[in-house]
């Protein structure tokens, strides 16, 4: 019976060992999420450097549109950034495919006007300080990858001197 009594203590210490190790690994360690692995640049080493998430929303208020519609844009750890149209639930398109679009995006702004058609303006800033806006028509038809590229025309572009460009 001693025998067995001194297992089980001997078990609880480890397990504790084990779990204090466990608690113990810093941060740096953790996993950051999925990234492209197929993409030689889309790497652990790259989401450290852009490693900011941040997310933006507008709200069109005017008859054109039903009550509810959000937009939202995103930014992930990788520093891409993605557009939500709350019509097309689920569906975040890559404003990646869009002329000119910023990489290592760390901030995401969105507006929208009150008029019809409307203009969606999508603002991101990158990690060098820099912001680069695209003006996207808005209307009655969802945003979707199949449309984005027309509904942005030129994509984005460079909003001169940035005051918090490094």
């Amino acid at each position: 019976m001693r025998k067995l009594a001194w297992a089980a203590r001997g078990m609880s210490v480890v397990s504790g060992a084990v779990l204090l190790g466990a608690l113990m690994v810093p941060s740096a360690v953790a996993d950051d999420g999925p990234w492209n692995t197929a993409d030689p640049s889309s790497s652990m080493a790259e989401s450290k450097r852009c490693g900011a998430r941040d997310v933006s929303s507008a709200a069109p208020d005017y008859s054109n549109f039903p009550d509810g519609v959000i937009f939202r844009v995103a930014s992930d750890a990788q520093g891409h950034a993605f557009l939500n149209d709350s019509r097309n639930s689920g569906v975040w398109i890559n404003l990646g495919v869009l002329a000119n679009a910023p990489k290592c995006v760390i901030g995401t702004a969105t507006s929208v006007t009150e008029n019809n058609p409307g203009l969606l303006y999508i603002t991101l800033l990158t990690q060098d300080g820099a912001q680069h806006q695209a003006v996207c028509t808005s209307d009655d038809t969802p945003f979707a990858p199949s449309t984005i590229v027309t509904a942005c025309g030129a994509g984005f572009t460079l909003l001169p001197n940035t005051p918090v460009m490094r």
